[in-house]
C-alpha cells in the first residue's frame, strides 16, 4: 500500500531493530521533514530518519550555535551530530508562525529533491514560565497563541503543503507529535486544547487522504529524555524514554507497505515498539504510559 522504503544514511545509535533482519536504511531514496528539530523530540525523529536512509530537512528558529542563548541546541548541532554518522541533514531555519517561511520550505524541498515523502509535526512552542498550578484565568491570554499557533495551527499548515506534494509521487505518512495531554490534563488548559485538536485533525485529515495513499497518524511519546528534562534536579528518569525513540516509531511506520492500517489513529510510541520489535537506544524498552489513546 506505501511506496518501498530502503536507505542511505546512518548514525551512532544501534538499528531500530535488532531482533530480526531487517534492511539497515530502510529509508533510502526517500525525502522527509521534521520540524522543531532543533532540540528534543525533533531532533531524535531527525537522527533515526536519517540513520534509515532519509534525505532529513529540519527546522526551527534557532539556526546555530551563536543563537542558543540558555536553551542549548539548534540546527547546526544537528545537522553535525547526523553528519558525523554518515547522514544527510539540510536545515531550513523557519519561525513557523510565518506561513511565507512554511511556504518557502516546501517549495525548496520540491524544487531540490522534487518529491516528499515524509512530515513530522514536532514544531510546538510553550510560553515562559508555563505553570500547571496557576488557573487558566490568572495566566497571559497570550498563552493560547503561543501554544496554538506553534503546535496545532503549524502542524495543518505544514500537513496543507505536504499533502499537495504527496499527492505528486502517489503517497507519503504525515506524523504529529501529539501526547496524552489531548485527554488529560498536563501543565496548561491551552496545551490540552492543542494536543485533542491535533488528534482530531489527524483522524479527520486520514479521511479523504487515504485515497491517495496517504497515512496521517498521531504518536504520543511518553517522558522523554530531553535537554530540558535531564536539567531537572531530582526527576527520576527510570520511567523515560530516550527522544530517539519516537523516530524509531517513525522509521517503522514510514518502512510499513501497509502503513494505512494506522492511518487515522492515535497511538502511543510504546505500542509501535511492540508492534514492529524495535527498542530505544539503550536496548530496553521503556514502560508504556498508562494513558492510552482512545479507540
Amino acid at each position: 500500500m506505501y511506496p518501498d522504503l530502503a536507505g542511505q544514511m546512518t548514525r551512532e545509535s544501534s538499528p531500530a531493530h535488532p531482533s530480526t533482519e531487517q534492511p539497515t536504511r530502510p529509508l533510502a531514496g526517500k525525502v522527509a521533514i521534521v520540524t522543531g528539530a532543533s532540540r528534543g523530540i525533533g531532533k531524535g525523529c531527525a537522527r533515526e530518519l536519517a540513520e534509515a536512509g532519509a534525505t532529513v530537512y529540519i527546522t526551527a528558529r534557532t539556526a546555530d550555535r551563536q543563537h542558543e542563548g540558555d536553551r542549548s541546541g539548534s540546527l547546526e548541532t544537528t545537522v553535525e551530530a547526523i553528519a558525523r554518522a554518515g547522514g544527510t541533514a539540510i536545515a531550513v531555519p523557519c519561525d513557523h508562525t510565518n506561513d511565507g517561511d512554511v511556504d518557502t520550505l516546501f517549495r525548496r524541498v520540491s524544487t531540490e529533491q522534487g518529491r516528499l515523502d515524509l512530515l513530522v509535526n514536532n514544531a510546538f512552542a510553550a510560553p515562559s514560565g508555563i505553570d500547571p498550578h496557576i488557573p487558566f484565568w490568572e495566566a497571559p491570554v497570550g498563552d493560547w497563541d503561543t501554544m496554538i499557533d506553534v503546535g496545532t495551527r503549524s502542524a495543518y499548515v505544514c500537513a496543507h503543503n505536504a499533502a499537495r506534494a504527496m499527492l505528486q509521487v502517489g503517497g507519503g505518512l504525515i506524523v504529529n507529535v501529539s501526547s496524552a495531554g489531548a485527554i488529560r490534563f498536563f501543565h496548561h488548559i491551552v496545551y490540552g486544547i492543542g494536543k485533542a485538536a491535533l488528534d482530531r485533525f489527524t483522524r479527520d485529515a486520514a479521511r479523504p487522504l487515504a485515497a491517495h495513499n496517504v497515512a496521517v497518524v498521531s504518536i504520543w511519546p511518553y517522558v522523554a529524555r530531553t535537554e530540558h528534562v535531564l536539567t531537572l534536579p531530582g526527576f527520576d528518569l527510570t520511567q523515560t524514554e530516550s527522544p530517539q525513540f519516537c523516530g524509531r516509531g517513525i522509521v517503522a511506520l514510514a518502512a510499513d507497505r501497509d502503513v494505512l492500517r494506522w492511518t487515522g489513529r492515535s497511538v502511543t510510541t510504546r505500542r509501535l515498539a511492540d508492534e514492529y520489535g524495535f527498542v530505544d537506544v539503550d536496548g530496553t524498552l521503556p514502560p508504556e504510559q498508562p494513558w492510552q489513546p482512545p479507540g
